[in-house]
């Protein structure tokens, strides 16, 4: 098997079911779910699985789970079974709470940094949330599963909650963004 095909040097791209520009924004959603992928590979390659031995096996099961929402993005075929599915919002949500429950309760908005593991994990996080504002534009022109665009929104959610955990085992502050007033009170912990 070659690793080059040539078949795109036209500049357009085969998906299950069809063809579409390289630049196409169906292209561009499953695009950034690949490269969200890399940097969630890349904050596993920098946490420690003794103490994280949560979030590590989570990172790697979310990766799966991107390269799922990638293969639903790149799938025009109406009739094709759909790989991303409600349990897997559940999943991260469960999650969610678990995190915001163990790392200390937040008053300020956060800046991201602290420790390389949150830095990593909060680059996770902002590039979840231009996956979910392309899936949003994608869900404006084409048919999409619609639990891709949930599960991005909640992943984006874990990051965060990962990140601020990261911080806590490690002992390393949270960054509390300098200018910002106390906008939580106690309400929740995000």
């Amino acid at each position: 098997m070659k690793l080059y095909t040539r078949t795109g040097d036209s500049g357009q791209t085969s998906i299950i079911g069809g063809k579409r520009d390289k630049d196409h924004i169906r292209v561009e959603a499953y695009g950034t779910c690949d490269e969200l992928n890399s940097f969630v590979g890349k904050a596993v390659s920098v946490m420690d699985p003794e103490l994280f031995p949560d979030i590590v096996p989570e990172l790697m099961k979310i990766q799966h789970e991107l390269f799922d929402c990638g293969g639903d993005l790149a799938t025009v075929n109406e009739k094709a079974p759909v790989k991303v599915k409600s349990e897997m919002v559940s999943s991260l949500e469960d999650r969610i709470d678990e995190y915001i429950k163990e790392a200390p309760e937040l008053e300020r908005f956060i800046l991201p940094g602290g420790s390389q593991a949150a830095a990593e994990l909060h680059v996770c996080r902002t590039v979840a949330r231009r996956a979910e504002r392309i899936v949003a534009g994608l869900k404006k022109e084409e048919d999409i599963n619609p639990e891709v665009l949930k599960y991005l929104n909640r992943l984006s959610d874990y990051f965060f909650a990962a990140a601020r955990v990261a911080n806590f085992r490690l002992s390393v502050p949270d960054v509390e963004y300098e200018r910002s007033a106390i906008v939580f009170r106690g309400k929740n912990k995000k």
